[in-house]
This record gives structure tokens, C-alpha cells and sequence, in this order.
């Protein structure tokens, strides 16, 4: 059997970290096997350990890749507004709407990683990669702020995301029922509100 390419290599890694990031943002880490995402990547099972030593291996660079692609859509939903406030408002409504809701593999990674890494050791390179990934997001959150000094609109952003991200893990766990949407409802109004006032 000829021998893949450096490119090709490379182009694989690639594959297997977007269908984990997607797949573990579905289903978590328990409910996908490395067969699975192999398949979803377009690859044998076989390959797998040509690239990762390990599926916590794999777990944590997926994680980083997940982030990544949230960072590359924050931009992108950002650009169009000269207000920094105008693009904090397009982030809450984004990620508090029915289509982040339902579609967990291509939305927030602080919402699909974070029951994973709640129960991971202190020292697993998963939670390091998901809480480089989430002060990330924080400080481009707080950066959306306007006003007040850098202690206060730090506060206000962490409260502020902290809604967010249990807005849209209560509207998942409730999704089939009308507490799930009123659950996006209540939350978007209120950052709404907190942004006028």
C-alpha cells in the first residue's frame, strides 16, 4: 500500500478533528466511538492512531478546533457592525436562537464540551483546551461591552454569558416543549434590555 501523502496527511488530521468537533458537540465524548468518527471523516478505523495516540488526544484537539470555528464565526458575525454593542447584541441573538438550539454540532462549544469536561481531571489537556477556549470567547465577549471600567464590564460579561450558556443548555434539555423557547425568549430580552439601559 502506497504511502499518503505529507498534504494528504495533514488534509485527513484535518477531517478527523471536524467530525470529531461535530460529532463530540453532539453526542459527547461517552456516546462516540473513534470507529464513528473515522467513518464521519471519510477514513478507516485503522488510521486513527497515525494521527492521535489517543481518543482523549483527539478530545482535546477537537476541542481546540471547535473553538477555533466559533472564534472564525464570531468574526464573521461581527464584521458588519461599526458598534461594538450592535455586534454584542448579534452574538446574544445568534446564540440564543432556536437554530443554535438545534444544531449542537455546528454551534457553541462551551455548551457541547462542558459536560465532558466537568468530569475530566484537573490536569486533562481537554479541560486545558476548552478553558483556553472559553477565556478566549470571554475576553472578545467583554470587548463588546461599551462603557464602565474594564472590572465591571468583565463582571457584566461573565454574568451576561453565563445566561447565554445556560439559556441555551436548559432550551436543548427542554427542546419538544414551550419552556424551551421561552427559556431563549427570556434570556435575549433581558440582554436586550440590559443593553439599552
Amino acid at each position: 500500500m502506497p504511502r499518503v501523502s505529507r498534504k494528504q496527511s495533514e488534509a485527513n488530521h484535518d477531517a478527523i478533528c471536524d467530525a470529531a468537533a461535530r460529532l463530540f458537540r453532539e453526542r459527547g465524548l461517552q456516546g462516540i466511538s473513534v470507529a464513528e468518527v473515522m467513518s464521519a471523516a471519510g477514513l478507516t478505523h485503522g488510521g486513527f492512531y497515525g494521527h492521535f495516540d489517543s481518543k482523549e488526544a483527539l478530545a482535546a484537539q477537537a476541542c481546540s478546533r471547535a473553538f477555533g470555528q466559533a472564534k472564525e464565526r464570531w468574526a464573521k458575525r461581527h464584521a458588519p457592525f461599526r458598534k461594538p454593542s450592535r455586534a454584542r447584541l448579534a452574538t446574544v441573538d445568534h446564540h440564543l436562537s432556536v437554530s443554535s438550539r438545534d444544531a449542537p454540532g455546528e454551534s457553541c462549544p462551551v455548551v457541547g464540551f462542558a459536560g465532558d469536561v466537568a468530569r475530566e481531571p484537573d490536569d486533562s489537556p481537554l479541560r486545558d483546551a476548552y478553558t483556553e477556549g472559553l477565556k478566549h470567547l470571554l475576553a472578545e465577549f467583554t470587548a463588546l461591552s461599551d462603557g464602565r471600567d474594564m472590572s465591571s464590564r468583565r463582571r457584566q460579561a461573565l454574568a451576561d454569558f453565563s445566561m447565554m450558556i445556560g439559556a441555551l443548555v436548559l432550551s436543548r434539555a427542554t427542546r419538544g416543549d414551550a419552556l424551551s423557547e421561552e427559556l431563549l425568549d427570556a434570556a435575549r430580552k433581558t440582554l436586550h434590555a440590559q443593553e439599552r439601559s
